[in-house]
Parts: C-alpha cells; structure tokens; sequence
C-alpha cells in the first residue's frame, strides 16, 4: 500500500518546480507529441536515415530550449526588445539579397557558424512590431495607424518577396494582418481591406515570376502536365488517396520509396504521414492541432495586457495557417508552395522559430497575473 505521508512531499515539490519553470503542461505535451510524430515520419520518409533523423532531433532540442527560455523571460522585455529585433531582422533580409544562397532562390544566409533562413524570424519579429506599434493607440485603430502597420507590414514581405519565396512573404504579411484584426478592426473596414487585396490580384499575378503562375494554373489542372509542371499536386494526392482510411503502415510509403513524391522530407512529408497513418492519423494530427492553436487563443484571452493580447492571438492563428495551407498544398486544395507542416517537415530554423514564439506565448500565460 503507498504511503500518502511520502507521496505527497513528493508530487507538491514536483508542481513547484513546474511552476517555477514557468511552462504550460498541456502546451508542452501537445508541441512534444507533434515533434515526435514528426521525427517518426521522417526517419520514414528519409529511407531510415539516422543522421537527418538526429539533426532534426537536434534542431528541435534547440527550439525547445529557446522556448523554456523565454518562458521565464516577462513579456515586458520581449515588448522593449521589439523594435531591435524587428529592425535586425530587416538588416538580415536585405543581407539575404546581397549574400544569400539557395536551391532556385537566395532564401539562406550562411554565416560559417550557422546557416538559417531570415524569413522564418520574420515571422515572429512581424507580428511583435505590429502589436508593439498598436498597443499604446486607440482600439480599434484609426485609418492612419492602418496606414502605418500596412508600411511595417509591407517592407519584411516585399524583402522577402524578392527572394523570391511569394508564399512565405503572404504567410509572413498575414500574421501582421491577424494583429490588426485582433485590434478590434470593424468588419466595414475588414470588407473594404478585403475588397482592395481581391482588385489587387491582376497587378500581382502581373509581377508574379513565370514559374509561380505555373503553380497556380496547374492548381487548377493539373493533368494537364501530368509528366512535368503537374507532377508534385498528382503525386502527393495519389500518396492521400492511396492511405485510405488506416493507411498502409509506418514506413510503408510507396510514393516516397520509390521517389514518385518530391521533396517527400519537407514541403510534402504530410502527404508522406497520410500515406501510411490514413484518415484516422490524418485527424489525430489535427486535434492535437487544433489543441495547440486552441490552447494560444486560450493564453490571448486571458492576457493581461494589449501587446500580449495581440501578439499571442496573432502566433496562434498565423500556426493555424501554416497548417491549413500545407495541408491543403499536399491535397491539391491550394497552390505548391514553400510552406511546411509546422514541427513535422525536416528543417532546423522553421522548428526553432516555432517553438520561440511558443516560448512568448508560455511567457504570457505564466506572468499573466504579474504587476
């Protein structure tokens, strides 16, 4: 029989190391279940590869301790820093132009010491100078403080834009734009917004590079170009389709062994995941999703202050749209673009990234009763 009198000590010591911690359990059970399904799938999709196995392992680690870092960091310093980091970021962009490298693109910086996109600290330092720049405004915010965030909002994506990475630079201008939104932006405006990005269309498909309109018109009709442009959208929904509804058993991903689907370690790895998990893995994944983003809007509503408040619901939802969009890429729903299934596509700084913003976001949660 256990005895409480020994138990007890025990299990109220552990609660106190927790909260000194300063993490959110649920929070943190839901990112680690998702990175271990990730390096699972992986190891999979890389032909059993321990090294590239490792090294996301490793990069993971990393994120993971930036975050429990910077959940103990009060949000006040990351609100100070914000300008800083917003401005070193836009240094880094313009250094990409200069001195960048890549497959097809200039998207990687490579300092000797470390090689890291830009792009993906973007998404972080945007949406934080956004809040930072409306948190000491009227809510919600006036047509020249619109004007102002459209200008922060622009530069980092049409920096990024020029790459070129069009679909990061969208995903990047849409978590500034759910900053505005969460500001308490009123649906007259939101609806005139929308109806001038909708009129816009035609001059951007105007200066879209040949290769991106591509993608968009074999979005539409792919078997048109069965053999050459349509390739990527027919093979990753033959790799969904053919999971059925338990799929076909981990590692038992034809279409990536047998090299039918490209880039099956990182754009397409969840293509790769429905193959062998089905339908029902498809929607595990997905609550724990679904959880993940829930548990951030959670945290923004109960935070203590508007830059918190912003900035919280803003990580939440841009994670929810990478999600939505790289799920709807491997389905033939949306355009092939350079997206990632967040924390399960092999790659060190989009994981990083991730897991940093979830540190903000745990900062907020626990100093949410501070002074």
């Amino acid at each position: 029989m256990i005895d409480r009198d020994l138990i007890d000590p025990i299990e109220a010591r552990l609660g106190q190391l927790w909260r000194r911690a300063r993490i959110d359990l649920p929070l943190l059970f839901a990112l680690l279940l998702v990175c271990g399904v990730g390096l699972m799938t992986l190891y999979s999709a890389s032909a059993e590869s321990p090294r590239q196995v490792l090294n996301q392992a490793i990069r993971m680690g990393l994120g993971f301790s930036v975050m429990l870092v910077f959940s103990r960091i009060p949000p006040m310093w990351f609100r100070t820093l914000t300008p800083w980091f917003f401005f070193g970021t836009l240094i880094l962009l313009v250094l990409v132009l200069v001195l960048g490298e890549g497959r097809g693109a200039n998207r990687w910086l490579d300092l000797r010491v470390l090689r890291f996109q830009p792009s993906e600290l973007a998404k972080l330092a945007l949406p934080m100078m956004v809040a930072w720049y409306l948190h000491t405004r009227a809510l919600p915010p006036r047509w020249r403080d619109l004007f102002a965030s459209a200008v922060l909002i622009a530069v980092p994506a049409a920096l990024i834009a020029k790459q070129p990475d069009l679909g990061t630079a969208v995903l990047v201008a849409a978590s500034g734009a759910f900053v505005i939104f969460l500001a308490g932006l009123g649906w007259r405006r939101i609806l005139l917004l929308v109806t001038a990005a909708a009129a816009a269309v035609p001059l951007l498909w105007h200066y879209m590079h040949e290769y991106q309109r591509n993608r968009v018109r074999m979005l539409i009709d792919p078997e048109s170009d069965p053999l050459g442009l349509g390739w990527n959208i027919i093979q990753s929904k033959i790799a969904v389709g053919s999971g059925g509804l338990f799929g076909k058993g981990w590692m038992g991903s034809t279409q990536a062994r047998l090299d039918f689907l490209p880039e099956h370690t990182t754009d397409f790895i969840f293509a790769v995941y429905s193959e062998e998990f089905g339908l029902v893995g498809v929607i595990l994944l997905m609550l724990v999703y679904l959880f993940i983003i829930g548990r951030g809007l959670w945290i923004a509503a109960h935070a203590r202050d508007t830059w918190s408040r912003l900035i919280a619901g803003s990580i939440s939802m841009t994670f929810f749209v990478y999600v939505m969009v790289n799920g709807g890429m491997i389905a033939g729903l949306f355009p092939v673009v350079g997206v990632p299934m967040p924390l399960v596509s092999y790659g060190g700084t989009s994981a990083v990234s991730l897991l940093a913003g979830f540190g903000v976001l745990m900062s907020i949660h626990s100093h949410r009763r501070s002074a």
